[in-house]
C-alpha cells in the first residue's frame, strides 16, 4: 500500500491511485483540473469557481469552513484534500473517520510547489507537475524586484480592516517582489485607521478577496492616507498557491511596472 506524507508530517496511505476526490480548497482545486483530473473530482466548494467551465458541473459539498461532512460521506470520496488554514480543524476531524485526508500547509513559494510535488504524486501525474514546478519556478526567479524599498499594508477584510500580517503566503508573494510588509504582526491581524497612519505605508492593497474591495474603497483609504498610493491588486495572484502559480510572476510584474 503506498504511503504519503502530508504537509504536517502525517502518513496518508492509499490503496490505489485515487479515483473519487473531494477537494476542500479552490486553489488546489484549480491544481487538480490543470493536472487533467476532472473525471475523478466528485466534490468542491463553493468557492471552487476556476476553471469555471468545468467546476459548475462539479457537486458542491459547501464552503470551506462551513462543509456537508454527511454529503461528504454519501459521495464515498477515496482521498479528500484540504488545507490547515482554510479549513476548520474539527470538521477535518470528521473527514478522517470517512477516508484518507491528505493536508496542506503553506505559507510560502517552496511549501507551495512541494504541494504541488506531493499531489502530483499521490494522483499518479508526476511528468506533469515536474514540468508545472520547473515553470513556475523559472518564472519567479526572473522576477525583478522593485526599484526601490517600497512597505505595503495589504488589506483582506472591511468593517474592521484586517491585513496580511508575515508568517502568510500573501506576505511571501510581496517579499519576492521586493515589497516590505508594513505590518510585522503574525496572520492576518485587525487594524484601525489610526494604526494605518501611524504604519504610513508607502502602498495600500485592497484585495479582491476575501472581501471583494472595489474602485469604490480606494477614496475611503486616502482619505485616512493622502499621500499613499491606492491600489486595487487581484488577491488570487496573491495567496492562490496552486496551479495559478504560473500566471502569478507575470501578473506582479505588471503590477510592479504600474507603480513605477
Amino acid at each position: 500500500m503506498p504511503v504519503f506524507y502530508d504537509q504536517l508530517n502525517r502518513k496518508v496511505s492509499l490503496d490505489k491511485i485515487p479515483q473519487r476526490i473531494i477537494s476542500i480548497v479552490p486553489s488546489q482545486t484549480e491544481l487538480l483540473f490543470y493536472l487533467g483530473l476532472g473525471d475523478s473530482i466528485i466534490g468542491i466548494t463553493k468557492f471552487c469557481t476556476h476553471p469555471h467551465h468545468q467546476t459548475k458541473h462539479i457537486t458542491k459539498i459547501g464552503g470551506t469552513k462551513q462543509l456537508n461532512v454527511e454529503l461528504i460521506r454519501e459521495l464515498q470520496p477515496d482521498l479528500i484534500i484540504v488545507n490547515k488554514e482554510e479549513n476548520e480543524q474539527n470538521q477535518v476531524e470528521d473527514l478522517m473517520n470517512i477516508c484518507p485526508v491528505w493536508i496542506s500547509d503553506i505559507n510560502d513559494l517552496p511549501g507551495a510547489l512541494a504541494m504541488i510535488e506531493s499531489v502530483g504524486a499521490m494522483v499518479n501525474r508526476e511528468a506533469e507537475v515536474n514540468t508545472l514546478v520547473k515553470a513556475i519556478s523559472t518564472q519567479f526567479n526572473a522576477l525583478p524586484k522593485v526599484m526601490k524599498p517600497l512597505t505595503v499594508a495589504y488589506l483582506i477584510w472591511r468593517k474592521p480592516y484586517m491585513v496580511a500580517g508575515v508568517s502568510t503566503f500573501i506576505n511571501s508573494m510581496l517579499q519576492l517582489c521586493g515589497f516590505t510588509n508594513a505590518f510585522t504582526a503574525n496572520r492576518y491581524p485587525q487594524v484601525d485607521a489610526e494604526m494605518l497612519i501611524n504604519t504610513n505605508p508607502d502602498l495600500v492593497f485592497l484585495s479582491s478577496e476575501p472581501f471583494p474591495f472595489t474602485k469604490r474603497h480606494i477614496d475611503e483609504f486616502k482619505a485616512i492616507l493622502p499621500n499613499t498610493k491606492v491600489v486595487l491588486v487581484d488577491g488570487e495572484m496573491f495567496s492562490w498557491y496552486g496551479s495559478r502559480l504560473i500566471l502569478a510572476p507575470g501578473y506582479f510584474l505588471s503590477l510592479m511596472e504600474s507603480l513605477v
